[in-house]
């Protein structure tokens, strides 16, 4: 197969039985390819959804996605599926757009234009800057910088655009004077969604990249008396019989212990509210341990077909979670809880790739979502999924990502200031 990552034969997975590792790589390198040759034709950026046999005909990108991409194309860089001058020119195309693009105070909105950069509004009053989905691009942008570290003309530009960007976002704008963040402002609504960032749920990327701003920073007391006194955020209450910190009943979407995740190496983190190894092990398990009691019946769940989170559906996208379970299992779910619980996600991998991959297996992967209860499977790839089954299986695998975003100056002084403890940095 060619370094530049030519896909394999779209369709049933492959006949025999692949080792772990080999069905590890297997997955992730698929995967990887939604970003390396689904991204968009000018930028490079990641598109937001791809249809299985159908490439998009619009130029919509998604920025937290392309956040992920950023990361599996450093993951597809170590592990020789590109090159690292291959990857550095997307990378470098990638920012060639979000250095000129319209930003909002710093931020990017949610959906762009990759060819013009011009916002593409996700609703009527949402049509600028989204701090999360800024902070899921500035994690893998940091990642980027910290990886491409050597002085070769088109990785000292690589880590200058990105520390441009980087010092331009105005996490204290969102700030308003006030204890917690706001998610979006518009040049042509202003605040008017006002739609506080309060947790337990994937915004914690967002308030430890504002608490490590060199530039514009948040006082500790926005992510104190704003996400952490967030109502669902403390729970400590039995769980499918299991102690669950942090969360909403049932643990909430899984994709809360993925999206900060990609690049904070939850082991041995801790703060004042959790350690956020156990948080993530423990939800990952009250997930897995709802899926097998099945409350509802639904046809397929079990040990080797477990994960709900946000995803499509059935009746169009939908966060699943134990609260919201329409019978529908998103594969990333499980594989981007691969550190959590190996034995457990291997599980359905094997269940996944070895006994539904002629249903479920495409060009970029598994595709997004399915339902034995309905007889149903997605016709989509997302990237906001696929991106953490490359990055999250990396993490299990080597910790790359996690070793890249710790090793981060900013982002271990940020966590200092909010109270976090993690360990000195060895590698």
């Amino acid at each position: 197969m060619p370094r530049s990552g030519t896909p394999e034969r779209a369709g049933a997975a492959s006949s025999g039985r692949l080792t772990d590792e080999e069905l590890l790589d297997r997955v992730q390198r698929q995967s990887f390819r939604y970003f390396w040759e689904g991204g968009h034709p000018a930028s490079g950026l990641a598109r937001d959804r791809i249809r299985r046999d159908e490439d998009p005909r619009d130029d919509k990108i998604a920025i937290g996605a392309s956040g992920f991409g950023v990361m599996a194309i450093v993951v597809a860089c170590e592990r020789g599926w590109v090159t690292r001058s291959e990857a550095v020119a997307r990378i470098g195309r990638m920012l060639g757009l979000l250095t000129e693009a319209p930003c909002y105070h710093g931020m990017f909105p949610h959906f762009m234009n990759g060819a013009t950069g011009a916002v593409v509004p996700f609703g009527r009053k949402d049509d600028g800057g989204d701090i999360v989905e800024s902070a899921l691009l500035l994690q893998g942008l940091l990642c980027a910088r910290a990886y491409f570290h050597g002085e070769s003309d088109g990785e000292r530009r690589l880590r200058g655009a990105i520390t441009y960007l980087w010092n331009d976002a105005e996490w204290d704008w969102y700030a308003r004077g006030r204890d917690v963040l706001t998610w979006h402002w518009s040049p042509t609504n202003g605040f008017a969604l006002d739609h506080a960032v309060r947790g337990w749920n994937e915004c914690l990327i967002a308030y430890v990249l504002a608490a490590s701003s060199p530039t514009h920073p948040i006082a500790p007391a926005v992510y104190h008396r704003g996400y952490a006194e967030g109502r669902v955020f403390l729970n400590h209450r039995l769980q499918e019989g299991i102690e669950l910190p942090l969360g909403p009943d049932g643990g909430g979407p899984l994709f809360f212990a993925h999206y900060s995740f990609c690049g904070l190496d939850p082991r041995d983190l801790s703060d004042t509210y959790a350690d956020y190894w156990q948080q993530n092990v423990r939800h990952t398990l009250v997930n897995r341990a709802y899926c097998i009691r099945n409350p509802k019946g639904f046809k397929g769940y079990g040990p080797d077909c477990w994960g709900l989170t946000a995803s499509d559906s059935v009746g169009g996208y939908d966060a699943h979670a134990p609260n919201n379970d329409l019978g529908v299992v998103s594969p990333t779910a499980a594989l981007s809880s691969l550190p959590y619980a190996p034995a457990e996600a291997m599980a359905v991998l094997r269940h996944l790739h070895d006994d539904l991959g002629d249903r479920l297996w495409g060009r970029y992967g598994f595709l997004d979502a399915f339902s034995e209860e309905h007889g149903w499977v997605a016709d989509w790839f997302l990237g906001i999924d696929q991106g953490p089954i490359v990055t999250m299986i990396e993490n299990h695998r080597s910790g790359l990502m996690w070793r890249l975003f710790m090793s981060v100056p900013e982002v271990r002084t940020g966590l200092k200031r909010l109270g976090f403890e993690f360990p000195a940095l060895t590698a």
